[in-house]
């Protein structure tokens, strides 16, 4: 009886880090289960080589297999670039947001913590005129420590500042809450408070998040500074 050797395993075989004996005995060792440009064009000499010559490839889907193995490629290689320029632009990120510290942060709270200069400031947004409007600022007893009457302010944006200093003379610290009242035509006005804090640092969680800020009154964004000074 005609023993036929299969060379087309054999080849293939090889071309996948395995080995083969025709001995009872042999051990067979398995390569990488992914393969590269380099070991697709090898399949594909090994396919031309062991074809049927009455039953030759399509040259039309060995040309559309070729283009397919070009695009993954060079789609790997994009996504590898774009990578590395994500992670530059975060350090430059990082790095611009590092100048901040030190400087005033406005910030959407209704809380007011005291700057450098012990003095306390904010903004107040007023979506229609107000012919009367109230600010006050309260601390943790409940006790009124600054108030300040404003009359006939246009909408939009109105600046508050208080230096912070009480009826004794002394410094006020820690905390106040910001309250509003206002007024118009219309009747209550319901404004938006936004206060001045000051940016004491900056640092980069772990997980490739963005920077984040350490200010008077906790971490934030840098997006969500509203405007800076």
């Amino acid at each position: 009886m005609t023993t036929t050797t299969d060379t087309s395993n054999s080849y293939l075989s090889s071309l996948y880090g395995t080995s083969s004996s025709s001995s009872s005995s042999s051990t067979a060792t398995t390569g990488s289960d992914t393969i590269d440009q380099a070991g697709f064009l090898k399949l594909l000499t090994a396919q031309m080589t062991m074809q049927d010559p009455t039953a030759p490839m399509d040259s039309n889907t060995m040309v559309q297999q070729m283009s397919q193995m070009s695009e993954v490629q060079g789609i790997t290689e994009m996504n590898t670039s774009l990578q590395s320029l994500a992670s530059e632009m975060e350090g430059n990120r990082i790095g611009d947001a590092a100048s901040w510290i030190g400087k005033a942060a406005l910030l959407s709270s209704s809380t007011a913590q005291p700057l450098t200069n012990g003095g306390y400031a904010g903004e107040i947004t007023l979506p229609s005129a107000a012919s009367n409007m109230n600010v006050s600022l309260v601390d943790s007893t409940g006790k009124t420590v600054y108030t300040q009457t404003l009359t006939n302010q246009a909408a939009g944006t109105v600046d508050f500042a208080w230096d912070g200093k009480l009826s004794d003379g002394t410094q006020a610290s820690g905390p106040l809450t910001v309250k509003v009242s206002a007024s118009g035509t219309s009747g209550t006005i319901n404004p938006t408070v936004s206060t001045w804090a000051t940016i004491t640092g900056v640092n980069s969680p772990a997980g490739g998040s963005s920077a984040q800020l350490t200010t008077t009154l906790g971490t934030v964004a840098p997006t969500d500074v509203l405007s800076l000074s």
